[in-house]
């Protein structure tokens, strides 16, 4: 039997050279990454702030989006109108 270390996540494989299985497998040890728990907590509030935030930012911008896109479609409308001449424009597919 010999040891193998994967590229990958560091893992140690132990395989069978007879066989060419592997026999076992043991993952690579993670480092810590929280070492005080009220630093930790502290850091969740913070995430939850944060989420309330964006959520808030994310309503604002759905009211608004209707809103938009009536304006976009009501400029697009008065262009054509000034222009009908011009007629749709030219897709790539219309080329071939």
């Amino acid at each position: 039997m010999f040891e193998i270390e994967c590229p990958c996540c560091g893992a140690t494989l132990k395989v069978d050279a007879g066989t060419r299985a592997v026999i076992s497998h043991q993952a690579k040890e993670k480092p810590r990454e929280v070492e005080d728990l009220t630093e930790a907590v502290q850091r969740l509030k913070g995430e939850s702030v944060r989420r309330e935030q964006l959520f808030q930012k994310q309503l604002a911008e759905q009211k608004t989006h209707q809103e938009v896109l009536s304006r976009k479609f009501d400029e697009l409308l008065k262009q054509a109108k000034e222009k009908p001449e011009a007629g749709p424009p030219m897709k790539d597919i219309d080329l071939d």
